[in-house]
């Protein structure tokens, strides 16, 4: 198994103003954003998250079969870090573009961002950066210091990304 790396941002150190202008050329260009809890935690809303997050993750290097949708809802929606308000959407014309979701630890004190991912045709727009934001929006409005995400090594674009957003490398253990 390849070494993932392990990455970190303090919260409070984030300066989000370089990343503002994504989220205004999304909104003007169409792209509408909203949250799990505010479109509701229903048993469509859940498989089109399923679906969503599944679509994403097959582009991670090395990630092998993803969970069935079951196993999906046990292990990422039925369990106490999970926040419908900490699953942040992109959705175009009614369709579910892009998410970040991230879940809140209370006992190990940190968030951890379990998945930022946008559908192939909106890539290179800028709506992970855009996501990633108002995911830290999020854990910060939460009393949260740090974010935690891990990679594999191969996923550079990943990886670009949050060191973009000031992530660093992580000098405690994450979670797998």
């Amino acid at each position: 198994m390849a070494d993932w790396v392990r990455l970190q941002l303090d919260v409070d150190e984030f300066d989000e103003g370089e990343f503002e202008p994504y989220l205004r050329r999304a909104r003007e260009s169409g792209i509408e954003f909203t949250t799990f809890a505010e479109l509701g935690d229903t048993a469509d809303h859940r498989r089109a998250l399923y679906e969503l997050n599944k679509t994403c993750s097959a582009d991670i290097p090395q990630r092998g079969a993803f969970h069935t949708y079951d196993e999906y809802v046990a292990k990422r929606i039925e369990v106490p870090s999970f926040h419908p308000s900490a699953v942040v959407l992109a959705v175009r014309d009614g369709e579910w573009i892009g998410m970040s979701a991230t879940s809140l630890n209370p006992t190990e004190g940190y968030a951890f961002n379990e998945m930022t991912g946008v559908l192939a045709p909106y890539r290179s727009q800028g709506l992970s950066l855009a996501l990633k934001l108002l995911g830290i929006r999020f854990v910060r409005s939460s009393g949260y210091r740090r974010v935690i995400t891990l990679h594999h090594p191969l996923n550079a674009s990943a990886i670009a990304m949050n060191r973009r957003l000031g992530f660093v490398d992580q000098v405690s253990e994450a979670p797998e």
